[in-house]
Parts: structure tokens; sequence; C-alpha cells
């Protein structure tokens, strides 16, 4: 069945179509916010609140944009509300995220350099310039999407990731 289908269905109630809509897009809204926070278990938290406003608020989705942007707009919200409310994002180390399904040890200690290495380097940028580029360069969304996602102007969007990219190449 495919997403539009499965939308109307939630919208009306159908517990079934709601789930595996979840389901659908879980890993989605879980590597997004990982990327963002570089903290497992804040990771969990906030998955889940997301999972839970989209199962309270699903008869307010209007079906404008597909259901994972929806998704990611959530948890964008809510991961600045985090950020509002702590002012101080958890330091956990990024080692702490484990690569799972690697082949053997050598995959293992590749990746997690390359994990450590971008981490540490989205780590230096601000939270809203952060989420433009993860946005844009791990999921492909476009400026006007990540606008919409945001809710912010194109040409903030822009300005963002343009300033992402000159950051990242002087830190490289």
């Amino acid at each position: 069945m495919n997403e539009k289908a499965l939308l109307e269905k939630a919208r009306t109630g159908d517990r079934k179509a709601l789930e595996l809509l979840l389901y659908d897009n879980y890993k989605i809204v879980y590597g997004y916010l990982l990327k963002l926070t570089v903290n497992e278990e804040l990771t969990k938290d906030l998955t889940q609140d997301v999972m839970m406003k989209a199962i309270l608020n699903i008869k307010k989705f209007k079906g404008n944009s597909k259901f994972s942007t929806w998704l990611i707009s959530i948890a964008s919200n809510l991961y600045k509300d985090y950020v509002r409310k702590s002012k101080k994002i958890s330091s956990t180390a990024i080692e702490e995220l484990s690569i799972k399904d690697s082949q053997n040890i050598e995959n293992d200690v590749v990746n997690k350099d390359t994990v450590n290495r971008v981490g540490k380097l989205l780590r230096e940028l601000p939270y809203e310039k952060r989420m433009v580029f993860i946005l844009k360069n791990y999921y492909d969304y476009s400026y006007e999407e990540i606008g919409e996602i945001l809710k912010c102007p194109i040409g903030t969007v822009r300005s963002r990731l343009h300033y992402c990219i000159e950051k990242l190449r002087k830190l490289i």
C-alpha cells in the first residue's frame, strides 16, 4: 500500500496504517537526530517523542509533503526546544556511537573513525546551520523542503548551507 493510502487510513483512525507509517520512517528520524545530537540516549528519547507527537497529531497532517518530511519537521522542532531548555547540549563523546552490522573489526574501526571525524566537525557548527547541512547532504532535501521543515526562508537555508560548507572547508 502506498504512503498516501496509508495516510488516509491513519487519519481516519486505522492504528495498523499509522503503525506501518511510523515503522517505515523510524530509521530516517533516528538517523537525523543522531547526526544532530551525537548522543545515542538523547536520540532515542527524542525519536520516541517525535513518534508520540505524530500519533497525537496525525489528523493535523495535511499531506502537502512527504510523511517523512513532516516527521523531520517535528524532530527539528523538538531538538530546538531541547537546546533552548538545556542551554547546553550534552557533550557526550561521539565514541558512544556504536556502528553495527560491520563485517569485521577493520571495517568497524574505519567506520568509527569516519563517524568520529564527521561528528567532531559537525559539532563545531551551530545547531541551526548543522540542521540545514544534514538535511541537504544526508537526506537530499531541496532548499524549499528544508525551508518548510525549519520554518525559514529559502535565502536563510542557502546562507546557512554556505556557512557550513565554508566552515567545514576551514576545519578540514
